[in-house]
């Protein structure tokens, strides 16, 4: 059985991972007959977010435990992540990927990866294995790799960004993946353009069958 490592970035759109493209994620794995294994940074997270205000709240939150949420307690540090032991890399997308896996929300151009995001990224990528990010997760892969294709939909700050990190941005409407077939990274909108649950649904089961394909193919 294929098996894919999932990256979380918390639990919640405005200050974690979206919750229902990291639920989708993992219902299009086990749909397409693979496995998968979440992993998260044992680390704080940047803020929290009240998410029916918008106001942040007083308080402080782990990114590995809020993401345990989602995967129902199956979860392992980011740090625990081993390239060989798997098939292929995906990034559901939420605020989270800008804010705790990395600092482009706040810094743009100057942003930095979590080392340890970082380095499961490169290692993947040596291992010539797929790499998959949803919503606003192609901006870690925009920062860590120049020369590559990358959509985020329509979106003109982030597609600025991945430009000028010396990268192609591509359109891309509702379920449509962009395939980067020299580097093996995939990348879809999701909630990036004003989308309905089904929509999303048909976002990650794409890009889901497209890395299963290219990992059949090897």
């Amino acid at each position: 059985m294929k098996k894919f490592a999932i990256v979380l970035a918390g639990c919640g759109v405005f200050d974690g991972a979206e919750i229902q493209e990291a639920v989708l994620t993992l219902l299009a794995i086990d749909k397409l007959g693979a496995g998968y294994q979440c992993f998260a940074p044992d680390i704080l997270q940047h803020h929290v977010l009240n998410h029916i205000t918008g106001k942040e709240m007083n308080e402080k939150r782990n990114v590995l435990v809020e993401s345990a949420r989602i995967a129902r307690g199956n979860i392992k540090p980011m740090n625990a992540f081993i390239a060989a032991e798997y098939d292929a890399l995906i990034f559901p997308g939420g605020f989270g990927c800008a804010k705790n896996l990395s600092t482009w929300a706040f810094e743009g151009d100057q942003c930095k990866v979590n080392p340890d995001v970082e380095k499961a990224v490169r290692s993947m990528f040596e291992a010539k294995k797929p790499i998959g990010a949803m919503c606003i997760a192609p901006v870690i892969l925009g920062k860590l790799f120049k020369g590559s294709n990358f959509t985020t939909g329509n979106d003109p700050s982030s597609g600025s960004f991945i430009r000028k990190m010396g990268n192609k941005y591509t359109l891309a409407g509702h379920g449509e993946v962009v395939v980067d077939k020299v580097r093996n990274l995939f990348t879809t909108p999701c909630y990036m353009l004003d989308a309905t649950i089904s929509q999303i649904a048909e976002g990650t089961e794409n890009i889901v069958r497209g890395i299963i394909k290219v990992i059949g193919d090897k």
